[in-house]
């Protein structure tokens, strides 16, 4: 038998009832997340990309069991995560680590680095005692490149570049297997952001880690990514390996996504027109593709029918009427 992915998403959607106003119920959703399958193969890195409020961090919630999804299975190792509790619970809180987009106000500021690392050994009870806790702790970060002259400090003490090593040997001394990354270097200086990235693809060998790498950086993405995956207002619309997805895409959407990353060389032609207007609101999403009042190539049958997630090529799934048409136009 083969063996099962690190995280697998099927049909999940997460929808919000909006509150109550002055005048009664408002009656309304905002579909944050609207049927989402994916699968994220052990031991790589998988990219999810997509621009603001489509649905990326939601979809990192609901993984963590930060949230509870409205429907759908996730499914951690083979392991359906709804309804965890007791030891179960504390596993899977071992297992499925987070680093978060904001190292600064992911940390206590009254915390010192020591303290910050240590609790959750301790609160997971992978720790017998303090001193085992401490000791671990030291380990984790000579791993992401600090020393221990870093544990009695405060967070307002540390550099971008620290704190973010320090979230990171957070999220790693409890040897999980399924690593979040949120945005981990959205608020770092450009020649910090390339330590980073390194330090995580260098632990991602050392430690067999999986990572599920949540961007809008597509140039962050490409580097870092074995598959990505586009999503669009709750949907995911294209996978694929990340060299063919850069290559070749097949969405309109992912082509104008990719269309938008500065080239070195004005002359280059872009590869397809950027979308037009802002993202539809997910209390109101359009009829069949959602994506069509942005789509220069959208047809009648756009307007009307919703397209499936469908296999074109061997790992290359797309949800597109007209898969092709923006690279075919260039």
């Amino acid at each position: 038998m083969s063996e099962a992915p690190a995280l697998a998403i099927r049909r999940v959607t997460k929808h919000f009832p909006m509150r109550r106003h002055l005048f009664g119920q408002s009656g309304l959703t905002v579909k944050a997340v609207d049927g989402v399958d994916l699968e994220v193969p052990s031991g790589r890195t998988f990219g999810l990309v997509g621009e603001s409020g489509c649905g990326k961090t939601t979809l990192a919630s609901l993984v963590l069991k930060l949230l509870e999804p409205s429907s759908g299975q996730i499914h951690v190792e083979g392991t359906d995560i709804a309804g965890l509790a007791g030891g179960a619970l504390r596993a899977f809180r071992q297992a499925v680590q987070m680093v978060f987009q904001d190292p600064h106000g992911s940390l206590d500021p009254r915390q010192t680095v020591l303290s910050a690392i240590r609790e959750p050994l301790l609160t997971l009870r992978v720790a017998t005692d303090r001193a085992q806790a401490t000791e671990r702790v030291a380990a984790t970060l000579d791993l992401v490149g600090l020393g221990s002259e870093v544990l009695g400090r405060l967070p307002h003490e540390l550099s971008g570049g620290q704190r973010q090593r320090v979230v990171i040997a957070r999220a790693l001394v409890v040897a999980p297997r399924l690593v979040v990354l949120d945005e981990p270097t959205a608020s770092l200086d450009v020649s910090v952001q390339a330590q980073i990235l390194s330090l995580l693809a260098e632990l991602r060998r050392q430690q067999r880690l999986t990572y599920l790498l949540i961007s809008h950086n597509l140039v962050v993405t490409r580097c870092m990514s074995d598959v990505v995956a586009v999503m669009y207002l709750g949907k995911i619309v294209e996978t694929a390996e990340s060299a063919e997805l850069f290559a070749a895409p097949l969405h309109p959407y992912a082509s104008a996504l990719i269309s938008a990353i500065p080239a070195p060389d004005p002359d280059v032609r872009r590869m397809a027109a950027l979308a037009r207007g802002d993202v539809p609101s997910p209390v109101t999403i359009p009829t069949g593709c959602r994506y069509h009042p942005r789509c220069q190539y959208a047809e009648t049958v756009c307007q009307a029918e919703e397209p499936p997630l469908r296999e074109l090529r061997p790992g290359h799934q797309v949800a597109c009427h007209f898969p092709g048409v923006a690279a075919a136009s260039r």
